[in-house]
């Protein structure tokens, strides 16, 4: 059973409609169809309706829900009947066959090739390259055979006109290792005659209108359809070979014609015009050259027009058999190989004139319909017997009356029209029809005009009517005895046989045979075609059928028209309903027990989650007496049968109810699972990351103690130690841990250094705290004296005026300790530029006047300093900011040594006094310098000049321009 739709979609089975009748099947297939399902199962049978639309369903997606699954598990689709033969080819290795049927027009040729499709999808998963040619062989054929075998007809724009049956041979592993194409019947009468309103074959219009005008110009084509005479169709130039007569001989009307049928015909022109206007015959020891009147002449033409394009048709199609078929196949190493065939034949036809064609093609639909219901039968009869369930007769009908009608020998139709044939002098049409009715006249299936008078659809001496399972098809005889002899002149084949052109001439090997010798009467087309098709049959019946039956719901070609007395007619010579009722039998559904335990069991306390019955036939019961169903039900061998769809229907709402419950107990089951499954791995990795942590922080650890043992007795204390690349957790222990380390080395140096020198060291570390990186010179090389101005070498005239001076400044302000002092040119706010003196105390900063032995200026107390600015490059500027925004812009100089930078000592000495006060000074290094003079912003820029002798001031518009000399 397939997988439950909605039932807004109506039944995918036909088998579980309520009632068996015909109003409830159409009913369920128009609306299947306006639902856009186009497919319905009949138990293993797939019913399909042209959509004459494209549909998304047969994409990869939609081929894997369909690979390896049970019919009754997904909607029904072609892949569903496809994916059954080749399971059942490859796991039981037995040779199966998809029949497909329906009238032209109803999809056959579109359903073949999707089945084709899908068996090429889901083979050879490891991408042999062999098989993946074969594979692409068997696709591509298609193509070759449609443009040379289909035609647009009435009915169909792309109507098969010959049939196809092709087998796919497949290895012990299940990959297609080669096929063969068997076609039937040809509707070569196409080439010189069409309806009106079809068209020859589609092979003429894709030479004239996608041939390349080199191309077509050296076939002597024109891309005019209407140059052509056959009917304006056909693309062959005899058939605007025309014959005319003068007197008692007949002649070619245009010559040049000839010459360019010999050319493509690889042969002479006068062997071409000789095989048109005469025929050879041998009597007894004579051969004599016996002339065609204007009539021979012209079915010689027309003849000669159909073998060529039956006999190119055929060579297509051996050359295509030859390329897919099975090499070096040795079943000894390979195994056995198996085989399923694809059968696509022409459908059920009734036209306006229905003439040998149609009567063939009918014959063959009665041929596989008759199988279809025997074999269908045959196995249910089987599988109620195989299952000990009493068989139901089934009332259907049985077409056997009108096979034999056609087949029968000595008193069938075909024998009839073989006897006419075969009579000496000339035999008409309209005599093989009064055989017809003295020898047919009581059969029940059987009528004509003679033999029934009052029917006046039939005309007199030309129409017969036979009751095909299908309907009533009337039949013109006109051709019957020309199409049934297909008669070719020997002298054709002759003349072909002997082309120049391999080709060709492989095309004709009865053409060797010598004018005088004498041959056995060939087999009629009916006859040869009766044959086929019973190979046909047979081949058939001795594979696993599945079936495919297609329905055409208009014949307008639209997907919104669904037309029920057309589907009417062919649901009923379909035998769909009696399909239906073999199926069912008393019982409408049927599955094992192990398939059926296992879809219902979770409906039953007894059989959920498993059972611990005996087996699975007491499961089953056990659950069919739970729900109440056991007067619905009977017990075979190995499966149960339901007998009314409802149960069916129930059983599934049932289960549908249940699989909530039992999806969200799983829901619960298993979401519980997952948070224990993540819980576990998350409490397993916290746990290995705490241990690798802990030891990869003791790695650290003692990798540090190793490579820092002993670093007391080094020179450096350790400074040459590189450290080791700490874990990220340690990052910041690491930090801590080298500032530990550095304060210890550095208490260690320190305690090599003299007390009176770490007022020094001090001031130099404070320096290089602030200035580091933004100066390139801090003076860390020398010794900083501190005082300049009381050092003789810097003031060797002035020191000892400048002495006393600071000794009275000390008594009267009562700093403790001098800092810092030195020469210095400033700039006031008047653009005054002068030397001057700074004398930096502990409390104070002086400004004197050397010129006036050191007299104090101005004075500024350290607790009004706010800041210091300097300049990025070499030179002496220095401004010292004030609260009261009077800074002090100045430039320290040295006389001894000159150029001497002192920026890195004055800095160093202020910032280590203002720590040691627990006070901090602002320190800017900057290029232009920003500064206040009584309130008034200015800046200060450094210029390097050359020749510039000494640093010097000058105003501009900004404030003032220092110049150092750049030497």
């Amino acid at each position: 059973m397939a997988e439950q739709e909605s039932l807004e979609f109506g039944k995918a089975d036909f088998v579980l409609m309520d009632t068996v009748s015909m109003p409830e099947f159409m009913a369920n297939l128009r609306l299947r169809f306006e639902k856009g399902r186009i497919y319905t199962f009949i138990g293993e049978v797939v019913v399909s309706v042209n959509p004459y639309k494209s549909l998304n369903i047969y994409g990869r997606d939609t081929i894997e829900q369909y690979k390896g699954r049970e019919l009754y598990e997904r909607p029904p689709h072609l892949f569903a009947i496809a994916d059954a033969a080749y399971k059942a080819m490859k796991r039981r290795s037995k040779d199966t066959c998809i029949v497909i049927s329906g009238e032209s027009g109803a999809g056959k040729t579109e359903a073949s090739k999707y089945i084709m499709q899908y068996i090429a999808a889901i083979t050879n998963p490891s991408q042999r390259a062999e098989i993946e040619r074969v594979k692409n062989m068997l696709l591509k054929s298609n193509c070759v055979l449609e443009a040379f075998g289909n035609a647009k007809t009435n009915r169909n724009d792309n109507s098969s006109r010959f049939g196809k049956y092709m087998d796919i041979n497949f290895d012990f592993k299940g990959d297609p290792i080669g096929g063969h194409i068997n076609n039937y019947l040809l509707e070569k009468s196409r080439v010189i005659v069409q309806q009106p309103g079809e068209r020859s074959f589609h092979s003429f219009y894709q030479l004239l209108q996608g041939g390349s005008d080199q191309m077509l110009r050296s076939l002597h084509l024109q891309k005019s359809l209407s140059s052509y005479s056959y009917i304006h169709v056909g693309a062959q130039l005899k058939g605007n070979l025309k014959f005319v007569v003068d007197g008692d001989t007949t002649l070619i009307e245009d010559g040049k014609l000839v010459s360019i049928i010999a050319e493509l015909l690889s042969t002479k022109t006068d062997m071409v015009e000789k095989a048109l206007l005469y025929r050879t015959v041998a009597t007894g020891r004579d051969v004599i050259d016996k002339q065609h009147t204007e009539q021979e002449a012209s079915y010689g033409r027309d003849a000669f027009a159909k073998a060529i394009y039956e006999r190119l048709f055929c060579w297509i199609v051996s050359r295509i058999n030859d390329i897919i078929a099975v090499k070096n196949s040795d079943t000894t190493i390979h195994g056995k190989n198996t085989v399923i065939g694809v059968l696509d034949i022409y459908g059920f036809e009734i036209f306006d004139n229905n003439s040998f064609e149609q009567f063939c093609i009918n014959y063959c639909n009665e041929k596989l319909q008759q199988l279809f219901i025997q074999l269908v039968l045959k196995q249910e009869q089987e599988e109620y017997q195989r299952e000990g369930i009493p068989w139901k007769h089934i009332d259907y009908f049985n077409n056997q009356i009108i096979v034999d009608l056609v087949e029968q020998q000595h008193k069938g139709i075909i024998a009839i029209l073989d006897d006419a044939c075969m009579n000496v002098g000339k035999v008409t049409d309209e005599m093989f029809l009064e055989a017809l009715n003295s020898k047919l006249g009581k059969h029940g299936h059987f009528s004509s005009r003679k033999l029934c008078a009052s029917d006046k659809i039939l005309e007199f001496d030309r129409d017969f009517r036979i009751r095909h399972y299908a309907g009533d098809v009337v039949y013109s005889v006109v051709g019957f005895i020309d199409k049934n002899k297909d008669t070719l002149f020997q002298d054709f084949k002759r003349l072909m046989y002997n082309s120049s052109n391999p080709v060709l001439k492989n095309m004709w090997p009865e053409g060797k045979l010598s004018i005088t010798e004498v041959t056995k009467r060939p087999l009629t087309a009916a006859t040869l075609f009766k044959n086929s098709m019973i190979a046909l049959v047979d081949n058939l019946a001795s594979k696993e059928p599945y079936y495919v039956r297609c329905i055409k719901p208009n014949d307008m070609k639209s997907p919104q028209i669904f037309d029920d007395e057309r589907c009417r007619h062919q649901v009923e010579y379909l035998g769909l309903l009696e399909n239906v009722r073999v199926r069912r039998a008393g019982f409408a559904f049927r599955q094992t027990y192990e398939k059926f335990l296992h879809r219902y069991k979770m409906i039953s306390e007894f059989t959920w989650p498993n059972h611990d019955l005996p087996s699975d036939k007491e499961a089953v019961k056990k659950l069919v007496e739970y729900c109440g169903f056991q007067d619905d039900v009977a017990y075979g061998k190995t499966k149960i049968f339901i007998r009314t769809p409802r149960t069916l229907f129930t059983l599934e709402e049932l289960r549908a109810q249940m699989l909530v419950r039992i999806v969200l107990f799983l829901q619960k089951v298993w979401r519980g699972t997952l948070a224990r499954m993540r819980y576990k791995r998350t409490k397993a990795a916290l746990t290995i990351i705490r241990y690798y942590r802990r030891y990869k922080v003791k790695s650290y650890i003692h990798e540090v103690a190793r490579r820092f043992h002993g670093i007391k007795t080094m020179r450096d204390y350790g400074k040459h130690v590189q450290w080791p690349t700490p874990p990220k957790v340690l990052h910041r222990f690491e930090e801590v841990l080298q500032a530990v380390f550095n304060r210890w080395r550095a208490s260690q140096l320190i305690k090599t250094i003299p007390a009176s020198d770490l007022p020094q060291v001090r001031a130099k570390v404070a320096a290089v705290e602030m200035l580091k990186g933004q100066r390139a010179d801090l003076g860390l090389q020398r010794a900083w004296e501190g005082n300049y101005l009381a050092s003789k070498p810097d003031t060797p005239q002035t020191s000892g005026t400048f002495v006393p001076v600071a000794n009275e400044l000390k008594r009267k302000d009562k700093y403790m300790n001098v800092l810092f002092s030195c020469h210095v040119r400033k700039v006031n706010r008047f653009s005054k530029v002068e030397d001057r003196a700074i004398f930096v105390t502990d409390r104070h900063l002086y400004k004197m006047d050397p010129t006036k032995q050191y007299k104090v200026m101005k004075t500024i107390p350290l607790y009004n300093l706010t800041g210091l600015s300097v300049s990025n490059g070499k030179d002496q500027l220095v401004v010292f900011h004030t609260k009261d925004n009077k800074d002090l812009i100045v430039c320290l100089f040295s006389k001894q040594p000159t150029h001497e930078s002192r920026i890195g000592e004055l800095v160093g000495v202020l910032v280590n006094h203002f720590k040691s006060e627990k006070r901090h000074l602002q320190v800017n290094v900057t290029n232009p310098v920003q500064c206040s003079l009584h309130g008034k912003k200015c800046t200060v820029s450094v210029e390097t000049r050359l020749n510039q002798p000494q640093p010097d001031f000058t105003k501009n518009r900004s404030g003032f321009i220092l110049s150092v000399p750049g030497n």
